[in-house]
């Protein structure tokens, strides 16, 4: 049997950018066959919603928030939910899988952290680092930044990239040997109206996010299979022409 996750999701109670409510996702990922989804909202490095003068541990449990609230509501209409991060380093943003909020209550380091800082810390606590949407331009970016000895893997699918960004993932990927993953990187409900949303497809149900972070971490890149619709719309092609740049150490 199939199993279908999504691995990249934000809310409007992390995110900024956040358009959807954690209980409002349920319903529409349920009516689309997936088994379970991970909450992935912007860390406080990144483009969060959740006030920096707040104590850490407010902080924390303010962030936290948004996947408590979709479990709550996933365990009523058995859709698995789970807990995950996106974090940003630079131009380059990483998507984090294998701790929680007690991990964080005791890392009030991983807020400033570069990216072997980052790898290090994740690994150490059993977790398991995903590179998002490695080749993006965007307006806030002055370049493409890639660490491929710093994540587990290279999320080679995303809704929200043009499909030429995909590709050059694709092709970094096939040519270093990475794992490749896809997300939707979903701000917004009602995106999935018009296109499915894309994710990552398995054999075994998930017991737990760990079991996404063994798959991640064997470095063997037929452990899953990727769901991405056949018929997707996407962004228009563009290109800002930003250097790339592909940190090997």
């Amino acid at each position: 049997m199939a199993y279908l996750y999504e691995t990249h999701l934000h809310t409007n109670v992390g995110s900024k950018c956040g358009r959807t409510s954690p209980e409002d996702y349920i319903h529409a990922y349920v009516q689309k066959g997936y088994s379970g989804i991970v909450v992935t909202d912007h860390f406080f490095n990144g483009n969060c919603a959740i006030n920096s003068q707040l104590p850490w541990k407010m902080r924390v449990d303010a962030y936290a928030e948004a996947y408590e609230r979709a479990k709550e509501e996933g365990d009523k209409q058995g859709l698995d939910v789970f807990f995950g991060m996106e974090t940003r380093l630079g131009n380059d943003e990483c998507l984090i899988y294998g701790v929680d909020k007690q991990w964080l209550y005791e890392h009030p380091e991983f807020e400033n952290v570069n990216h072997k800082e980052q790898y290090d810390l994740i690994h150490s606590a059993g977790g398991a680092i995903v590179q998002a949407h490695p080749f993006r331009e965007r307006s806030y970016m002055d370049a493409v930044d890639i660490y491929p000895k710093y994540v587990d893997a290279l999320e080679g699918y995303n809704k929200e990239n043009a499909r030429s960004e995909d590709l050059r993932t694709l092709e970094l990927a096939e040519r270093i040997g990475m794992i490749v993953t896809a997300g939707s990187d979903v701000h917004d409900v009602a995106w999935m109206k018009d296109t499915p949303p894309f994710g990552v497809v398995v054999d075994k149900k998930w017991a737990s996010i760990k079991d996404y972070v063994k798959l991640l971490r064997s470095h063997n890149r037929n452990a899953f299979e990727v769901s991405v619709p056949e018929e997707e719309k996407r962004r228009q092609e563009f290109s800002l022409n930003f250097p790339v740049h592909i940190h090997w150490d």
